[in-house]
């Protein structure tokens, strides 16, 4: 396994009937535990017999059994999510009882089970660590700058004109940020700097 976590793409589903139980696992992409804990909120069905979650953002996680005996059903969802290097996403397993008990260690299976082939199946894109960096340049010069640094997937998050030039403030990959701060020193015969923001 890589170092390379990943979150997903779009929200997906994923649905299997276990012993008559009905299990349907609803994954999304989030960046926040409020989003998170939305996403919770619209996709659970206060009809079905539980709506167990698991999220997982960082080192920021939470888990929740829903009614069901604790550690059956939301650390399963948050080990399927941790298991598959999946980053900055929810997952909520929804069951809908069909009259015949699993036992524990069946819970633990159509939980985890439900949830890890919903993440298999699910687009994942790579979390990429990005870097700020702030700098300065003339007028004459920006439509340069930004084109160079478009090449290295630079976004400018901010642009302040003044009398002297122009102020800006770029996002871009971490590992691209000293090819960026070599870039501005070139384009601007080493009159001006990018530096670090975070």
């Amino acid at each position: 396994m890589t170092d390379t976590l990943y979150t997903l793409a779009a929200a997906c589903q994923h649905a299997e009937d276990i012993k008559k139980s009905r299990f349907l696992a609803q994954a999304a992409p989030v960046q926040t535990p409020e989003q998170a804990l939305a996403f919770v909120r619209a996709v659970g069905d206060p009809a079905a017999t539980h709506n167990c979650w698991a999220y997982r953002i960082g080192q920021d996680y939470r888990f929740n059994d829903d009614g069901e005996p604790g550690g059956t059903a939301g650390r399963p969802i948050l080990q399927a999510i941790e298991g598959q290097g999946i980053d900055r996403a929810v997952v909520v397993v929804t069951r809908w009882y069909g009259g015949i008990k699993l036992g524990a260690g069946g819970l633990v299976r159509a939980y985890g089970g439900t949830a890890a082939e919903c993440l298999r199946r699910a687009e994942r894109v790579p979390i990429v660590a990005m870097a700020r960096l702030g700098l300065r340049c003339d007028f004459a010069e920006l439509a340069l700058l930004k084109a160079r640094l478009r090449e290295l997937d630079a976004a400018i998050v901010h642009e302040q004109f003044d009398a002297d030039g122009v102020q800006l403030e770029i996002q871009l990959p971490a590992n691209r940020a000293e090819e960026a701060q070599s870039r501005v020193s070139d384009i601007s015969r080493g009159r001006y700097e990018a530096r670090p923001l975070d």
